[in-house]
């Protein structure tokens, strides 16, 4: 008998089974793949690997500016790629190690719910029942592909997350459908690498749900370096290496090499043994509450498969609230500060509530936006960058609603502004921590100190 067995070892998975191996739970985790889940496998990971191969090449190119001049400066994608899965074979033995470390039994093969009972819950792998008195689901997403006429028919010109990762050649050009995090970030490898890159996105702006304003910079970013943006436009259709689509009510056409999907995920729920035992789904995925327990007793679910915010990052702390509260600590999961970073180069980050979201939700808002070029460190690092840092506050006292900032390196400055929205930090508080000189975070603080004049 475990005390909770864990289906799936991804960032939710193997993250809960660490926390309950160390506070002396009896675990089991069931992983039909390789640990570390798509997060580690085929996506966080090895994307984040290539973006910064990609990021050198920039800097190695853009050298002259700073009076470092490298001649002929050339890349090997294979050597990127190569480096890539090393990274990842490397991470994947350190999840394993992990596990092993806190005393975590690991089972390579598919779990099956079979039922649920006083005794607890039955699963079945490679032809062995395990029982456990609770059960933490955590099987992750899978990339959306539309029903797009044409698609399936096109075979290996049509790619996801998973199959692009994969490439032994360089596309020379690449369309790119779906405006999202996943898309923009192949976008920026892909096009810093010179393939030519077209993005057709279905709404007015790319990254929807970060902040509009920055998103469209970003955008206007990546049109001087060469990739096409097609806004507001509709897919009909994929004849082979082309792409149809809609747009101002007219129809027009693009062709690439490759075609990345990247509309959205959606959660892996089938196949799962959910139906056995009666677990209720919501939007696609399963429904939980703040304690991440479904409406079936000691069945929690964690991660994409809720289909709520498909982060890593959340996916960890939503497994950490299932362990916690197995183990004594009442614990809840918040949502409103949960980081968001899209890695390109220059890098985009914000967490809690953008303008939109605020205005949404009829929350009285002040908000102040300064260039980064008001840090120092910023200047001197990215001659001729552009960026813009943004934050919220509540217009009655001054508590940090949310921080949006674009420009390197945000998403390594991007958690001290969540742990000033989860601590319910206010300006006057935020106007005594001291930040270090010269940094790019102290944007932060010339952001705070701006509010005394509004």
């Amino acid at each position: 008998m475990y005390n909770l067995a864990i289906i799936g070892g991804g960032p939710a998975g193997y993250v809960a089974a660490e926390r309950a191996g160390a506070k002396g739970l009896k675990v089991v985790l069931f992983e039909k793949k390789d640990l570390g889940g798509v997060c580690l496998n085929e996506g966080c990971i090895p994307t984040k690997t290539l973006l910064y191969s990609a990021k050198l090449y920039d800097h190695a190119k853009g050298g002259a500016k700073y009076g470092v001049h490298a001649e002929n400066v050339t890349f090997d994608f294979g050597k990127m790629m190569a480096r890539k899965n090393k990274v990842v074979k490397k991470l994947v033995g350190g999840v394993g190690a992990k596990m092993k470390a806190f005393g975590v039994e690991t089972v390579s093969a598919m779990a099956v719910i079979k039922s649920r009972s006083a005794s607890g819950v039955e699963i079945e792998a490679d032809g062995q029942v395990y029982t456990a008195e609770n059960v933490m689901v955590c099987t992750g997403s899978e990339a959306s592909v539309p029903p797009i006429p044409g698609l399936k028919e096109a075979g290996d010109v049509v790619v996801t997350n998973r199959e692009i990762l994969q490439l032994t050649e360089l596309p020379q050009s690449l369309v790119v459908i779906g405006g999202g995090v996943i898309g923009t970030e192949f976008a920026s490898f892909f096009s810093s690498l010179g393939t030519q890159v077209t993005v057709i996105e279905m709404l007015p702006e790319i990254l929807t749900g970060m902040d509009p304003e920055m998103s469209a910079m970003l955008r206007k970013i990546f049109e001087k370096k060469g990739v096409t943006y097609h806004l507001s436009a509709k897919v009909t259709a994929v004849n082979g290496h082309e792409v149809v689509f809609e747009k101002d009510g007219k129809r027009e056409t693009v062709s690439g090499e490759k075609i990345l999907v990247s509309v959205g995920r959606r959660p892996n729920t089938q196949g799962v043994g959910l139906e056995n035992i009666g677990v209720e789904l919501f939007r696609g995925g399963i429904k939980v509450d703040a304690y991440m327990r479904t409406n079936i007793p000691n069945v929690y679910a964690a991660g994409d498969v809720t289909g709520f915010s498909l982060l890593a990052h959340t996916a960890s702390r939503e497994g950490e609230v299932v362990v916690n509260n197995l183990t004594g600590r009442k614990d809840v999961m918040r949502y409103n500060a949960i980081p968001g970073v899209v890695y390109t180069n220059p890098e985009f980050s914000g967490v809690g509530l953008t303008e939109d979201a605020a205005k949404a939700q009829k929350i009285d808002y002040k908000v102040v936006s300064l260039p980064m070029a008001y840090a120092g460190r910023f200047v001197a690092e990215n001659e001729g960058g552009s960026g813009l840092s943004k934050v919220l506050v509540g217009a009655k006292y001054g508590e940090v609603l949310g921080v949006h900032m674009l420009g390197n390196p945000s998403s390594e400055m991007i958690y001290g502004a969540a742990m000033a929205i989860e601590a319910e930090m206010t300006l006057k508080e935020l106007e005594e921590v001291v930040f270090p000189h010269p940094t790019v975070s102290e944007i932060f603080k010339e952001n705070v100190f701006a509010f005394s004049g509004h």
